[in-house]
């Protein structure tokens, strides 16, 4: 490494063969605390802190494509809470662990789509509430899709409750629906 004034222990300046460039504070030789690496024409790709030259802490994180992220950082991995946004206009505001979005978080898409609850290893998973641009709402399991117990409010008003497989598979009355989502998932308020 070479850094300004041969410190290793202040502040740094670092030039990589591919051309990026580190300026923060350095310890040991690593980057630790706070500081920006650039990429070779001088665009910001993580500004931030780090701990023995891994992204820890709060960072900002921008894509060569225009997503960006924003929050916490664990060895390199995005991991605690975070906002994830894309150029089409999506964004994802939640937890995140292993660099996966994992925990609860709230999904919107380009569409305006809305998911609002659990997440496991990236992939929209568990309890959730649905809500799509049109008002139309589905609040119960989901699987990639309306999967397991839930209720389907549509826009116009009318109610489905019952098991889904992506469709309505069979008609279960919504408060028992409502019960075993309740004795299942201790954090569902119920439909709104």
């Amino acid at each position: 490494m070479s850094f300004k004034d041969d410190k290793k222990n202040d502040q740094g300046i670092e030039t990589y063969p591919d051309g990026k460039m580190y300026v923060g504070e350095v310890k040991d030789g690593l980057q630790n605390g706070q500081g920006i690496l650039t990429s070779p024409d001088g665009l910001k790709i993580y500004e931030g802190e780090w701990k023995d030259g891994w992204r820890n802490g709060q960072g900002t994180f921008t894509y060569p494509d225009g997503k960006m992220y924003v929050g916490e950082f664990k060895d390199d991995k995005r991991h605690g809470q975070g906002t994830f946004t894309s150029p089409d206009g999506s964004k994802y505001v939640g937890e995140f662990k292993d660099d996966k979005m994992n925990g609860q978080g709230t999904l919107i898409s380009s569409s305006g789509t809305k998911y609002v609850g659990e997440f496991k290893d990236g992939e929209m998973k568990g309890l959730c509430t649905l809500t799509s641009p049109s008002g139309s709402k589905y609040v119960g399991e989901y699987d990639g899709m309306k999967r397991g117990q839930g209720v389907y409010i549509n826009w116009d008003g009318e109610i489905l409750s019952g098991t889904w497989d992506l469709m309505l598979k069979k008609e279960i009355p919504m408060e028992e629906v409502k019960n075993y989502l309740k004795n299942k998932y201790p954090q569902f308020e119920g439909f709104d």
